[in-house]
This record gives C-alpha cells, structure tokens and sequence, in this order.
C-alpha cells in the first residue's frame, strides 16, 4: 500500500518533469541571414537575367524593322535602358503579356546599376 501511495506521488511529477524537459529541446534555433548586407541587385545580369527577358517579351515587336527602339542587341538595349525600365513599371509593355514582379525588379536593377554588360 505504500508503495502504490509513493508512485501515485512520484509518477506525475516524473511525467511533468519530463514534459517540461522535451519542450525545452525543441525549441527552434533562430535563422541567422549570413549575409545582411549583401544587394538582391547584385546578382543580376544582363546575359544571365535580362536578355531572357527582352528575347521572351520584346523582340517580337521590338526587333528588327519592327516598333522603336530596336532591342535585339545589347548596345540598342543599354541605349533605351530607361524608356524600357520605365515602361516596364508602369506596365505599359510588354503588350499582349506581362512581366511578373521579379522581372520587373531585375529590370529596374539593371538600369540602376548601370546596365552593365555582365
């Protein structure tokens, strides 16, 4: 009889103790960004990002004797760098489709960086 009042005692406080002690070792580590400072810019291309872009969405009516400017090749593209950012943003072009956000973003990258044949 002891013995069955000793664990009826001992037992909810060794299932509480080791409910408390699993809770503990779950807990999430926070994410740590490695790289705060590093610019979403600066990964964009114009070879690897936008000439993807303006060959998929441009070329068919910008391309040669087609609407100005003429965006076929990166020299006619860096020169109306900014008529195509801006167009871009106010969703102006492309017509007939559109551009998702991210592509609008790695446009207006490009041209803030320089447009920079990269």
């Amino acid at each position: 009889m002891k013995l069955f009042i000793k664990l009826k005692t001992t037992l909810p406080l060794v299932c509480i103790s080791l409910f408390f002690m699993s809770c503990l070792t779950n807990v999430e580590e926070p994410i740590v960004d490695e790289n705060p400072n590093v610019d979403p810019c600066s990964t964009i291309t114009y070879s690897a990002n936008i000439k993807s872009i303006i060959d998929i969405n441009c070329v068919q009516c910008h391309g040669n004797g087609g609407n100005f400017p003429d965006l076929t090749t990166y020299e006619n593209t860096r020169a109306n760098a900014d008529l195509v950012k801006a167009e871009t943003q106010s969703r102006r072009m492309p017509q007939g489709s559109s551009l998702t956000n991210t592509e609008i973003e790695a446009i207006a990258c490009w041209v803030d960086a320089g447009a920079l044949n990269n």
